[in-house]
């Protein structure tokens, strides 16, 4: 073949270091732009990045080319590089250890752009961990849940 044809969709899910609610209202939308546009910046197409304080979705389409581990790595790290240039939380901000990624057709983007975009909603209903941990099941994914999330001590 002369080129390379593909169509990966991905949603990826991570959390705010001991799933602390931090992010807040009159700063999250200009972090889920940063994020949106590091993903771009990767040659991959940002769909919709949302979440709600102490946790992030972004869906995208990946580029066959990019790593989703390297993605990940870059999106975290400089995200959180801004939110702390910016002291936009009162102590140092991380994000969490690891991330949850989960892969759709293109039958399927439409119900995961709106139940992304839906995050404020649907979390007044359920918490994160319970999310987290249904979304692994729906998936049969393997997990041991003593290593999903690290908690304060």
């Amino acid at each position: 073949m002369a080129n390379t044809y593909h169509q990966i969709y991905l949603q990826t899910v991570f959390a705010v270091k001991y799933r602390e609610a931090v992010i807040e209202n009159d700063w999250k939308l200009q972090l889920f732009s940063v994020i949106g546009n590091l993903i771009n910046e990767a040659n991959c197409k940002t769909i919709i990045v949302n979440g709600v304080e102490d946790h992030v979705h972004c869906f995208l389409g990946l580029k066959p080319v990019v790593s989703v581990s390297e993605l990940m790595k870059t999106v975290k790290a400089k995200s959180s590089k801004y939110i702390n240039d910016h002291s936009l939380t009162p102590h140092r901000f991380e994000w969490q250890e690891g991330y949850g990624v989960f892969s759709y057709g293109q039958s399927q983007v439409d119900k995961v752009y709106k139940y992304i975009q839906n995050q404020e909603e649907h979390h007044q209903k359920q918490t994160f961990k319970t999310e987290y941990l249904a979304m692994l099941k729906k998936f049969n994914i393997d997990y041991d849940e003593q290593y999903l999330f690290h908690d304060l001590m």
